[in-house]
């Protein structure tokens, strides 16, 4: 039966170290990492009393910033034995978010000469790559061993690391494929490695982006995917969860930028951090305002005899601007996720503007009718239904042609493509509502 939050938190609390270790090995360190987190003085009587093991785990189960937090009120001696039972990556992300060279020292110090070269080794990839989020801790199978030497080695030193998978490489460390853990346990002794493996293994290179990483995750359905430098020599592997962690982060990222907000920012963000987040695309808001002002400026004229403009020309800019956004946030997961490329763009293109002329008939003739009952003129209907057709298919070009051309020119299309489209469908929209009010002005008053 599993605890509650309250009744886990008793337990760590009032427990003796007997009843703790028993119960242990059944709780995940990230209903510890929950129940520490909501009060510093539970952290601090609860935190102490657990095994190293436990604890190791419980930071590397906190958010890359806060690890050290929960490593530093240690001694010396148990922050090594702590770190001793953390991976390599993890604690290279730890010392990742460090800026105090004193602090970054004092953890590698920490570290055995083998683990402060992987370390140094992880932390030399740049972090949002393949590098930066791969794992040097892996089992790899030489390639002339046979079946039986291989399952004795695998008995000896594989423990927690053998996966469902293997990698198998040659004596200079050269990936040769993947074989998988039952292909070695039904194949008879004597067999050698090299003779079941697959060679047609999927592999990542140390300098990919976390995005394509993630993507080809998503695309092959892996858990485990391995990293190879220029010569094809397996140097890590990157495992499904740390990629789970990339795609909640360029996903939030992604809206964020949509929004205009720093990819950055998050909800306890602080005030200064959010408003330098903010303030640029506000300003920037605030000159393409100014610009759709400056169309409507050009026809105030026309304003002046036919008031009842003003009433409705906000509906057919407000409208563009859903259906942009709407087309926009489409066509940048899509570009995100390598949905879209030479084969299927023009294609999509064409869907696009289908999709922008059948939304516009019928929204067209929504507003055409209310704007002739509302003015009490079928002309003015005439020239709203228009407008408002004209501009939806503005809007769903442009919130395809925007992203596409941002990404030609190497800029993530989720950072500056709202606003250009909302610029688009602002001045087309008032461009169109009152140019052909300006065509049909005997005909309006």
């Amino acid at each position: 039966m599993s605890m509650t939050n309250e009744q886990l938190r008793q337990l760590l609390i009032e427990g003796t170290p007997e009843q703790i270790q028993d119960a242990i090995d059944n709780i995940h360190p990230a209903d510890i990492l929950d129940i520490i987190n909501n009060s510093e003085e539970d952290l601090n009587i609860i935190l102490p009393k657990l095994p190293n093991d436990v604890i190791a785990s419980i930071i590397e189960e906190e958010e890359d910033e806060d690890k050290y937090n929960l490593l530093e009120p240690f001694l010396k001696e148990r922050q090594k034995a702590i770190l001793e039972e953390m991976s390599d990556d993890e604690i290279a992300d730890l010392i990742g978010e460090l800026e105090d060279e004193k602090q970054i020292k004092e953890v590698l110090d920490n570290l055995d000469s083998e683990n402060q070269d992987n370390v140094k080794q992880l932390l030399s990839y740049e972090p949002d790559t393949a590098g930066g989020l791969m794992s040097t801790e892996f089992i790899s199978i030489h390639s002339n061993n046979t079946v039986l030497e291989t399952l004795w080695y695998l008995q000896k030193y594989a423990e927690q690391d053998a996966k469902y998978y293997l990698y198998v490489v040659d004596k200079s460390k050269v990936l040769k494929g993947v074989i998988a853990l039952r292909d070695i346990v039904t194949s008879s002794f004597g067999t050698k490695i090299i003779d079941i493996t697959n060679p047609n293994v999927k592999t990542l290179f140390y300098k990919d982006d976390q995005e394509e990483v993630a993507n080809r995750f998503i695309k092959y359905g892996f858990v485990m995917m391995p990293v190879v430098d220029e010569e094809n020599h397996l140097i890590g592997v990157v495992e499904v969860d740390d990629v789970m962690d990339v795609m909640e982060d360029e996903t939030t990222e992604d809206i964020n930028l949509l929004a205009g907000v720093s990819g950055e920012e998050r909800v306890d963000s602080t005030v200064l951090e959010s408003f330098k987040s903010r303030t640029p695309w506000l300003i920037v808001n605030l000159f393409t305002a100014v610009m759709a002002a400056a169309v409507v400026n050009q026809f105030s004229a026309t304003i002046a005899k036919v008031v009842s403009l003003s009433a409705i020309m906000s509906i057919v800019t407000g409208m563009g601007g859903n259906a942009g956004t709407q087309s926009l946030t489409i066509l940048v997961r899509g570009l995100s996720l390598g949905e879209i490329d030479h084969s299927n763009a023009f294609k999509i293109f064409c869907k696009e503007i289908m999709v922008g002329v059948l939304t516009g008939v019928i929204i067209g003739v929504i507003v055409a009718i209310g704007s002739m009952f509302f003015a009490g003129n079928p002309y003015f209907g005439l020239v709203a239904g228009l407008a408002m057709l004209l501009n939806m298919v503005a809007a769903n070009l442009a919130g395809f042609i925007v992203p596409v051309i941002l990404r030609k020119m190497n800029i993530d299309p989720a950072l500056a493509s709202g606003v250009f489209v909302t610029t688009v469908t602002d001045c087309l929209g008032f461009f169109f509502f009152l140019g052909l009010a300006t065509l049909f002005l005997p005909l309006l008053r």
